[in-house]
């Protein structure tokens, strides 16, 4: 659900007419072979993910909807508060979050915002869910920021949303191992003219003495850091060469660089594009965790009655919004059922008709709240009499 999206970022940013920043959604099946299940429905092998790609500019990761969420106070469980023993989560505002610099961004502030908002949206109990960064032993090498969403359940805390700045890691690996540039070409409103140590190979020396290995050996000597193209540069210059060393290619090896094969010197270069490699937010949601999470905060039982349990679904996210049933079982209320069904459904509210004769209709009250329908509607004898 992830990798899918950065193969196809050329074709993307081409759908979004070269413009930066832009976002990737996805949802699928994930499968993780590894995985030795336990814990009921939270560890399982295969599970339904839901995530976003948002690529940034690694120099500017504000967000331009920022303002609208930097008010928003979050139950924030920073890796400085867990390093001190502590797990009591700090509320604090969005906006106070990025600009302390506990939260690395406001792309990233952003959205975790909105996955707060989201999940009080669906239900999840304010009390049992906290945003907690990875602590460094477990930020992955490439992170530059970390929070998960955590929800608690009978399970304990359970990570159901991971929020990361993945920096420009999957771009750059697709780009280095299929050799197929994945990055952004941006005009600059001034051109950028700067001083710049290159090293530009004499092509009619350099592949006749290295042959097959010159495409690679080439590659490489472009490759290196200014730093590094300084250290070859004073080999040649007091040696007479300068060896180079290849690993992980077709072409590793030694190799020997004279003066007549190169020439490495500082030149002026003048920009009028900007070329980078996108850094990339990343909101991922493991929907099963959230469901379960869910059904877990919405299931009650009456007081003083174990027998007579409920769920209490945000209307939003209940399967059936309305139950419409009547009175009694007389066959007088058929129409009238059949009627207000058929305008909840016009109007795109999903209902259900309980008019079981056998049951009371104390006992269909509490068997829809055992499915977690929080409207009802009956049809009653005065209903024959006005249509109310």
């Amino acid at each position: 659900t992830a990798q899918g999206q950065f193969v196809n970022f050329s074709r993307l940013l081409d759908f979004n007419n070269q413009k930066m920043p832009f976002a990737s959604a996805m949802v699928g099946r994930s499968f993780r072979n590894e995985i030795a299940p336990r814990q009921g429905l939270i560890r399982v092998r295969e599970f339904t993910m839901a995530e976003v790609e948002h690529y940034v500019d690694p120099k500017n990761k504000d967000h331009p909807r920022f303002d609208e969420v930097a008010h928003i106070e979050l139950p924030l469980l920073p890796s400085s508060v867990q390093l001190e023993g502590k797990t009591t989560p700090v509320m604090m505002s969005i906006g106070d979050a990025v600009a302390s610099g506990t939260v690395d961004n406001k792309t990233l502030g952003y959205f975790l915002a909105r996955i707060y908002l989201y999940l009080m949206s669906v239900g999840i109990k304010h009390e049992l869910l906290r945003f907690r960064q990875h602590l460094p032993n477990e930020m992955a090498h490439y992170a530059a920021d970390c929070w998960d969403a955590e929800i608690k359940t009978s399970h304990g805390w359970i990570e159901c949303v991971g929020c990361a700045d993945r920096s420009a890691f999957d771009l750059t690996k697709h780009s280095e191992y299929t050799k197929e540039k994945l990055c952004v070409r941006e005009t600059l409103p001034q051109p950028l003219v700067t001083q710049k140590l290159v090293c530009e190979v004499n092509s009619k020396v350099f592949g006749p003495k290295l042959k097959r290995s010159a495409k690679p050996v080439q590659g490489y000597l472009e490759s290196l850091s200014e730093a590094d193209l300084v250290v070859v540069q004073d080999a040649l210059s007091k040696n007479g060469k300068a060896t180079v060393v290849l690993s992980g290619t077709p072409a590793d090896g030694e190799y020997e660089i004279t003066p007549d094969m190169v020439t490495i010197e500082t030149r002026t270069i003048t920009e009028n594009v900007r070329e980078y490699t996108p850094n990339v937010i990343e909101p991922s949601f493991g929907i099963g965790r959230i469901l379960y999470s869910l059904l877990e905060h919405s299931f009650n039982v009456r007081a003083n009655d174990e027998q007579r349990a409920y769920f209490s679904f945000n209307p939003a996210v209940a399967p059936f919004k309305c139950l419409i049933l009547p009175i009694s079982g007389q066959a007088i209320f058929a129409n009238y059922l059949q009627d207000v069904a058929r305008r909840l459904r016009t109007g795109g509210v999903p209902a259900r008709v309980d008019d079981a004769a056998s049951a009371s209709i104390g006992r269909r009250y509490a068997r829809n709240d055992e499915l977690g329908t929080p409207f009802a509607i009956t049809v009653d004898f005065q209903t024959t009499d006005d249509g109310t």
